[in-house]
């Protein structure tokens, strides 16, 4: 497996730009974006890939919800405006890495390299600091996906309805002058076996990573954006553009965090969901 790292050719200015113009950083993961579904957060990822340029640009997983798609198709002109903004961002320089994930696996009939954009199982990236990071989706793991597939499309079916109340809960809720509210992220939040499902999978996620002797793994899958320790191996979440609109980003000096796009359109009330841990 080859090691990716920010293309050194790229001429970025590192030093603080105005206000009028982008962010620069040397990395970004995004997963679970879900394009083809109504609750995929499209306005708030476009505002991302405004705000933000980046040297390298992971697509961890689920970009396209293809098990959606099958059910009916649905994709307005905004989830092309962000396949386009990403193409955009490859033919100015940013190099990006998409790693498929379980709803959108067709995409893996296509490894290889086209033009700036790779597509492949798994990668490992050397931060700037020299840092191994295992990048991965994350279904690998997941047991549900992986041997009772039927199981997870009916959960899927359960996820949807849930995401689909969302709307109208956050009607009323602006009505009232309160802010966004997620209710899938607080059943997950709140339901037992959600959590200790979330705990086991970062733990088998880490000890998959054991393997391939890097410092730390970063995964998507499980809408649950997290940074946390097991001993000597970091694991990494950059959650999702569903519920909680996170990403992890990579500073020019090796320096990792979580970035929450809080801005909502104008026609809504400020965004305040929460970020799983």
């Amino acid at each position: 497996m080859i090691e990716t790292s920010a293309p050194p050719r790229f001429t970025f200015n590192r030093a603080v730009v105005s206000s009028s113009g982008p962010k620069r950083l040397r990395t970004a993961w995004i997963s679970d974006v879900h394009l083809g579904t109504r609750s995929s957060s499209v306005p708030m990822l476009l505002d991302f890939l405004r705000e933000y340029d980046f040297e390298m640009l992971y697509i961890v997983g689920d970009l396209i919800d293809i098990w959606q798609m099958r059910r009916g198709i649905y994709w307005p002109q905004g989830h092309n405006d962000v396949v386009q903004k990403i193409l955009r961002k490859s033919r100015k320089g940013t190099r990006v890495i998409y790693i498929p994930g379980n709803h959108d696996e067709m995409i893996s009939s296509f490894y290889g390299a086209y033009g700036n954009i790779t597509i492949q199982k798994r990668a490992i990236h050397r931060t700037a600091d020299g840092n191994r990071i295992l990048v991965i989706h994350g279904h690998e793991l997941d047991t549900v996906v992986q041997n009772v597939k039927w199981l997870a499309f009916v959960g899927d079916v359960g996820y949807q309805f849930l995401l689909s109340l969302n709307p109208l809960i956050n009607f009323i809720r602006r009505r009232s002058g309160r802010g966004y509210w997620s209710l899938s992220a607080y059943v997950k939040q709140r339901v037992k076996d959600a959590v200790s499902f979330i705990g086991k999978f970062e733990a088998a996620v880490v000890k998959y990573a054991e393997r391939y002797h890097v410092d730390a793994v970063l995964c998507g899958h499980i809408h649950s954006a997290s940074i946390r320790k097991f001993g000597d191996v970091t694991y990494y979440n950059c959650g999702d553009w569903v519920e909680t609109c996170s990403a992890l980003v990579e500073h020019f000096d090796g320096r990792i965090e979580i970035v929450q796009q809080t801005r909502m359109p104008v026609t809504f009330a400020p965004m305040s969901a929460p970020v799983m841990a």
